[in-house]
């Protein structure tokens, strides 16, 4: 059967390489096996062939990729490969590109393949290059390969697995199948993109701070703006600037005039500096009025974004706004003894903190059955207390947060705070010493 043409409504398929090779003879053989796939991929009258029935993000994302490099490429689904089969085949077959097998191979790290992440490895440094290629193989092939094979949870799978007829429908679910690949395809060029995008970025953005640097030594920037950096057009660049002693960023708007940004500090969503609390929430005469800045246009209530008609009202906003910001840092110390507040004031640039004690909740009330306990909450309310519990934390900005010792209380805010890439530390102990160890943020 054929498929549909992904970028032009009808969508044609192009499975994988049907090979057995080992995964030693696929790494010796490496970019020239990678080359020959590529190749059976641009060809004229390419074909693949992958399972029917129910479809999955690893099937799908893996048609969508074939697809970006071959749009016309022709698929077909079935419960068996054709034995006189000549086109590539992924997802079934027990193949080079098949993982259901027991030998199926997994990664360094543990994430075992799946069909999308084999394809991936293949044709993905053709499509990004080298290190593109690998860092979107950690963030997006990755944890779709770890659902497909281990059903951990993960929303974008979720939305594609949607896409299957429901139980009782009548016919086939080809149809289903290629719009779902469609919609995935077009997942796949955005991401594309941006990643590309974004190493243009990363590129520009270093220009850019050299140049700062340099005016700033050379004396034709004054040491007050080595926290403001002017920007000629807008370039994404909050992540590098956490990292930097940059606190505002200037660049010209869509909308005419000039746009101020602050910049958030690293690992943290507290801000190096934000405007005036007097400044928050006004516009035009009202903000002209306080801030004394004949241009200046709108101030956000949240104190991120501000505008003004002209680069000299916007470079003196920040001035202003540099001078007068004065703000304590704040440590939260969640069910934690005092003796550890100590060893709080010694984290680096957190030493004039301020430590906020936070009590653990009481324990709910429980079912009983001998030693064993069960929470009485309902699922919702037992969510509802734990958002309010973290909303109980954030609401003093905290640089980080530090959790005592009692599972059944820390567990679900740390998982929350994590998520949220919340500093979360806790005690550990190294040669005889504690000390204070940071988990990793991340979902």
């Amino acid at each position: 059967m054929q498929g549909k043409n992904i970028f032009n409504s009808i969508y044609f398929v192009k499975g994988l390489c049907y090979n057995a090779l080992s995964t030693y003879e696929y790494r010796k053989n490496g970019k020239k096996f990678m080359s020959s796939l590529s190749e059976q991929i641009k060809k004229n009258n390419a074909s693949a062939f992958t399972h029917s029935g129910k479809f999955h993000a690893d099937d799908v994302f893996s048609a969508a990729l074939l697809l970006y490099l071959n749009p016309e490429i022709n698929i077909s689904r079935g419960n068996k490969v054709p034995e006189d089969f000549d086109g590539i085949v992924f997802d079934i077959g027990r193949g080079q590109y098949d993982h259901h097998q027991k030998d199926s191979r997994v990664r360094e790290n543990g994430v075992p393949y799946a069909a999308f992440g084999l394809l991936w490895e293949a044709l993905g440094e053709e499509i990004l290059g080298q290190e593109l290629a690998e860092k979107f193989d950690q963030s997006f092939v990755q944890p779709l390969d770890n659902n497909d094979n281990t059903g951990e949870k993960n929303e974008l799978a979720t939305l594609i697995g949607n896409f299957n007829p429901a139980w009782d429908a009548q016919g086939g679910n080809d149809e289903a199948f290629f719009q779902a690949v469609s919609v995935a395809g077009m997942i796949l060029e955005n991401k594309f993109e941006r990643y590309r995008g974004n190493e243009r970025a990363d590129k520009r953005v270093e220009e850019l701070l050299e140049a700062h640097e340099m005016a700033i030594l050379s004396g034709k920037k004054g040491k007050e703006e080595s926290k403001i950096l002017v920007l000629p057009e807008f370039v994404p660049c909050q992540k590098r600037l956490s990292e930097t002693e940059i606190a505002f960023v200037i660049f010209p708007s869509n909308r005419g005039g000039y746009c101020i940004q602050s910049q958030k500090k690293e690992y943290s969503l507290n801000y190096k500096c934000s405007f005036p609390v007097e400044w928050l929430g006004l516009e035009n005469e009202e903000l002209i009025e306080k801030t004394g800045l004949e241009s200046a246009g709108f101030c956000h209530k949240g104190g991120f974004l501000m505008t003004a008609g002209t680069l000299e009202d916007a470079i003196k906003a920040c001035e202003i706004s540099l001078e007068e910001f004065h703000e304590k840092p704040i440590i939260v110390n969640f069910g934690g003894d005092f003796s550890v507040d100590e060893l709080l004031l010694q984290l680096p640039k957190l030493q004039s903190a301020k430590v906020v004690h936070i009590d653990f909740p009481e324990l709910p009330e429980l079912e009983m059955l001998g030693i064993y306990g069960e929470i009485l909450m309902e699922r919702q309310e037992w969510k509802a207390a734990v958002k309010d519990q973290v909303k109980m934390i954030l609401k003093y900005k905290p640089e980080a947060v530090f959790v005592g010792n009692n599972t059944f209380a820390a567990y679900p805010v740390v998982h929350m705070l994590r998520k949220k890439h919340i500093p979360v530390l806790t005690l550990a102990e190294k040669n005889g010493e504690q000390i204070l160890v940071r988990i990793p943020s991340g979902s």
